[in-house]
């Protein structure tokens, strides 16, 4: 039972470690090569864990092979993009200027049907309205409307708009994020100023706090059932 359980905790944190050096990419973003190697890489983790006579160091090895595998092919599709096509293929024109590829249906063996069903559910129900359509190498579809059937944009009404700033957390569970602070150009005293005029004297008074994409401050206190938190009147931004 304690073996089993030192070689779980062995395994969990080296698996973890080597998908940390993999790189950060979701699990629906991944090509195929990517998904062949974590289920190679949780195969290898199973195996000691299971089979309490299966060596621990050889499935180490294996692990730590795939990983030098993935980041050996990651490195080189980054220099070639003839390598990159070959491991990971490369996107497919479905329709092109508002008509159907044929072939490349055929190709892929997508039917009308499973292209309508993408279609609709990237928000484009009628095919009159794309003008392409692209099957890209980690299977999700890509779809540009046609210029009539495009939403307006502030450029399209000659509306000038202010630059946005990434909304961050500032305050947390009465946590200070000081590095998140100073990206938005803010110090202590300035968000002390704001919490003292919504009469917040202390950081632990404060449930949650973050500024939106015009850089304005919002901040949220606890209810006194703890259940629920709600938005304080807020102050002029900076």
């Amino acid at each position: 039972m304690l073996i089993i359980l030192v070689r779980t905790i062995i395994l969990y944190l080296l698996v973890l470690f080597t998908i940390r050096i993999m790189g950060k990419s979701e699990l629906s973003k991944m090509s195929p090569f990517q998904l062949v190697v974590i289920f190679m890489i949780a195969e290898l983790a199973a195996i000691p864990i299971e089979a309490s006579e299966a060596s621990l160091i050889n499935g180490a090895i294996g692990i730590f092979t795939l990983t030098f595998l993935q980041v050996l092919i990651s490195t080189i599709s980054i220099k070639s993009e003839r390598f990159k096509n070959f491991i990971n293929g490369k996107p497919s024109i479905l329709i092109e200027n508002g008509e159907i590829n044929e072939k490349e249906l055929k190709n892929l063996r997508i039917s009308l049907n499973d292209l309508m069903e993408q279609l609709r559910l990237g928000n484009a129900p009628a095919l009159s309205e794309v003008e392409f359509a692209v099957m890209e190498s980690n299977g999700d579809l890509s779809i540009i409307p046609k210029a009539g059937k495009k939403p307006l944009t502030a450029e399209d009404l000659s509306i000038q708009k202010q630059p946005e700033t990434m909304p961050l957390i500032l305050i947390s569970d009465g946590v200070l994020y000081r590095q998140n602070l100073h990206s938005l150009g803010w110090d202590e005293d300035f968000l002390k100023s704001q919490l003292s005029a919504v009469n917040l004297h202390s950081y632990k008074e404060v449930f949650f706090a973050f500024n939106d994409e015009k850089k304005k401050l919002h901040i949220y206190v606890s209810t006194p059932d703890k259940r629920k938190a709600k938005e304080v009147s807020l102050c002029a931004t900076s």
